[in-house]
């Protein structure tokens, strides 16, 4: 598949493209990436708060995070923005396809880069590289390191999807995948507001995770802690078998200690009138 302006425009219901070659980036399209951005970001602060409250993260901590993320974020963005544009045919559509791409093949390389990262701050003993790790007091260059390195991990993902959209399926794939939906200004909205929206959540949630520090203490005592508690159970329920097995022998002794003296009593009732008879 070639970035060019000689292929044939994709026919609508209507005829004509969808939505248009600027309606990435006109007033509506600019009003739908700056909700979405505020509701990605807001989603960010929400993860924050559902952290334990001893392992939460300080606001300064969780900015040196989120905001290599939200760097990352951006740049992706403008490229798909850029490139949709680039491409003949609903610009819609070619936007999704990057983007859906970008949060499914592009996480792989991201969490892939990161992991490889880690394994060389531990080997070579580069610290600022480690992600999540800004020192004591966190330090802004460790910060600055990192942002570098993750915008260059993002550099890397968008030179692998842009060559993998080379392949020619994708022109099969761009006239199906909005088919259903005639309205230019819905379709903007489904492209820009509505799909990345929950796959933002799911997105961002997951690379937050790759990029906070793991404190491995902490780690360790929530195991024991974990561990404990199911331990503590298990006592729970062997103290409660233990009372039932005592209950059922403390009453299997009385019926059996009933059974005894009937039967002694039974033994006396006998005995007497044959004492009596042989007398």
């Amino acid at each position: 598949m070639n970035i060019s302006n000689e292929m044939p425009l994709r026919e609508g219901s209507k005829g004509g493209l969808h939505c248009s070659k600027d309606a990435l980036t006109d007033v509506f399209g600019w009003f739908l990436q700056v909700l979405l951005a505020c509701l990605a970001f807001t989603c960010l602060i929400a993860k924050r708060f559902c952290e334990p409250r001893h392992e939460r993260r300080s606001w300064l901590i969780w900015f040196y995070d989120t905001s290599k993320q939200g760097m990352g974020a951006l740049a992706i963005h403008l490229a798909n923005v850029w490139l949709a544009g680039q491409y003949t045919g609903d610009p819609c559509t070619w936007y999704i396809i990057n983007f859906l791409l970008d949060s499914s093949l592009g996480l792989l390389i991201v969490f892939i880069g990161i992991k490889l990262s880690q394994y060389l701050s531990r080997r070579k003993g580069w610290e600022a590289i480690n992600f999540g790790e800004y020192g004591k007091p966190p330090s802004m260059n460790a910060w600055l390191a990192q942002c570098c390195l993750y915008l260059g991990l993002m550099v890397i993902v968008k030179t692998c999807i842009t060559l993998f959209m080379q392949l020619d399926f994708w022109e099969r794939v761009k006239d199906f995948i909005l088919s259903p939906i005639d309205n230019p200004k819905i379709e903007l909205a489904f492209v820009m507001l509505i799909i990345p929206f929950f796959v933002n959540i799911l997105m961002f949630w997951v690379t937050d995770n790759f990029l906070m520090h793991r404190n491995k203490k902490t780690a360790s005592i929530r195991r024991s802690s974990v561990e404990q508690t199911l331990l503590d159970k298990v006592r729970v329920q062997y103290r409660s078998i233990r009372r039932k097995d005592k209950r059922r022998n403390s009453e299997s002794d009385i019926l059996l200690s009933g059974d005894e003296d009937l039967l002694d009593h039974e033994d006396v009732i006998y005995q007497t009138p044959t004492k009596v008879i042989v007398t």
